[in-house]
């Protein structure tokens, strides 16, 4: 008898999902149609530098950000994707290799991202125009809630919306100088990051990385953050207006490490994205 009532409970349990399941794609095909009808999507394939670009543009489409540059203040980090998101901010390029720290280059060969001029420590953006000669630890003395922190990331563990910098600088780099004054003022937090770096288990991988075990050369930790993630689905939706999924990685002739994306919604919201991205397509490496 009881097997008997658990399998009917079970049945009725499964017929319940099954239920909402039905009603909430009921529900969502009703929003869609709503908004223009037939779903639609399309494919894009984008380079690194491509995706960077695209993030840059997102990140300045935060509300958040917004608001920041309006009437607030804006701190841009060191950082491949930070230059990408700094000349969105500003409206002027940057030299690339001069606003960048920690630098991730071939062990043999490729290109090196020396400065051609005097290195950029960091940019501050005061109420809408760049703050000339303010250092970092000056920036984040004034911070104030609602105010804008961007800092890049080397690893993103995207399920649990956790991003990771790796640290060589024994007193914690530039992130270990941010994160508390994010967290005591009330900042926010912005990480622009490519799914280039998808790195599953960031939280046990930072705990890895700090063991005290015998090293054969520099070996760097890991600082695990959390704040608002900027990858090429956020800017599409941002930009766009569709949801975007990755469906593969990779390539060739320059497509190494790049993203095959694909893009949902009403055709005016895809056929817009799609004019976005070819229009981004096209971007040099950032050293060429």
């Amino acid at each position: 008898m009881a097997d008997r009532r658990r399998k009917m409970l079970a049945a009725a349990l499964a017929g319940a999902i099954c239920l909402a399941g039905a009603l909430a794609v009921s529900a969502r095909a009703r929003a869609e149609g709503a908004a223009g009808g037939e779903t639609c999507q399309a494919c894009a394939v984008l380079t690194v530098a491509e995706s960077k670009r695209l993030i840059a543009k997102g990140v300045a489409r935060l509300p958040a950000v917004k608001a920041a540059l309006e009437k607030g203040t804006v701190i841009v980090t060191t950082g491949t994707t930070d230059t990408y998101v700094a000349e969105e901010l500003l409206g002027e390029k940057l030299p690339h290799g001069e606003f960048v720290t920690g630098r991730t280059t071939p062990a043999k060969g490729g290109k090196e991202l020396k400065p051609a001029g005097e290195p950029i420590a960091v940019i501050v953006i005061r109420n809408g125009k760049r703050a000339e000669g303010v250092t970092l630890e000056a920036a984040l003395e004034g911070l104030k809630a609602g105010d804008v922190v961007i800092k890049g990331a080397n690893a993103l563990d995207y399920d649990n919306k956790v991003a990771g910098v790796l640290v060589g600088s024994p007193t914690g780099g530039t992130v270990g100088k941010i994160v508390p004054y994010v967290i005591a003022r009330k900042a926010v937090l912005v990480i622009p990051v490519g799914l280039e770096k998808l790195t599953p288990g960031v939280g046990e991988l930072a705990r890895k990385m700090r063991e005290p075990v015998k090293a054969l050369n520099r070996v760097p930790s890991m600082f695990p953050i959390t704040g608002e993630i900027v990858t090429e689905l956020e800017a599409l939706r941002l930009l766009g207006g569709v949801e975007a999924f990755q469906a593969a990685g990779g390539g060739g002739g320059g497509a190494e490490g790049g993203r095959w994306l694909v893009f949902r919604g009403s055709q005016e919201s895809v056929e817009k994205t799609l004019k976005l991205v070819e229009g981004i397509q096209g971007e040099p490496p950032f050293v060429p």
